[in-house]
Formats: C-alpha cells, structure tokens, sequence
C-alpha cells in the first residue's frame, strides 16, 4: 500500500540546523508548549494532546518545528510519533534546549522576565 503522504517528511541534517529558523520556531507560545510537552512525552503521537487551536494550525505548528531541526517525526499507521533532536542539538547549539526547556518549565521567557506584557486584563494587572 501507497504511503498517504505526498512527499517525505523534510528533517534538516544536522549540519543544516540552523540557529535562527530554531529560535523563529520557539517564538511561538504553542510551539514553546509542544517542545515541552515533547520534553516530557518523548514518542507521543501529535494527536496526543491538545494545544488549544485548530487541527490545521496545529499540523503547520509541526512542520515547523520540524523544519528547523527541533523535532522528529516517525509515521506510524495514520500518526506520526514525535522526538526532539536531543543529542543533535547539544552537538550544534550545546547547552541550548536546557536553557529553553528550563524557561518554558519556569512559565516564562527571558525576554517577558525583562518586558511583562502591557495591558491585558484588568485582573493581571
């Protein structure tokens, strides 16, 4: 039987990966959440958890993450099991996925630690 892809999935080397399209990738605070649910459920299914948006913005959120080197994905059946790339990213950016790791655990990155959010809710304030 056929593969239902089009097209392999596209996984940069890890010679490829590089250091800004990682750090576009963790610009976002639902990719942020699935590196870290990733962290803690290494091998997950990407339907394994929701993410608070839709199926189409989730699957862009997978390839992008994907794209830049951050995660792997396995097609199993119908699902794709995902992994960070761990060991390929401490051999280029050592040091580097703790440290983000560590910020999206403590709820917070160092950019919003030196510039809280403006406005927003009364009760936030």
């Amino acid at each position: 039987m056929a593969s239902r892809l089009a097209r392999p999935l596209s996984v940069p080397t890890e010679d490829e990966i590089d250091l800004f399209a990682v750090m576009s990738a963790l610009s976002d605070p639902v990719r942020r959440a699935i590196v870290s649910h990733i962290a803690s459920h290494p091998g997950g299914a990407c339907s394994s958890s929701d993410f608070g948006v839709s199926k189409s913005a989730l699957t862009r959120h997978w390839r992008i993450l994907r794209e830049s080197g951050l995660i792997s994905q396995e097609v199993d059946g119908t699902r794709h099991r995902n992994w960070l790339r761990t060991d390929a990213l401490a051999r280029r950016f050592p040091g580097l996925l703790p440290l983000v790791l560590d910020a999206i655990d403590a709820g917070t990155t160092p950019h919003e630690q030196d510039n809280p959010p403006q406005g927003g809710r009364k009760d936030m304030q």
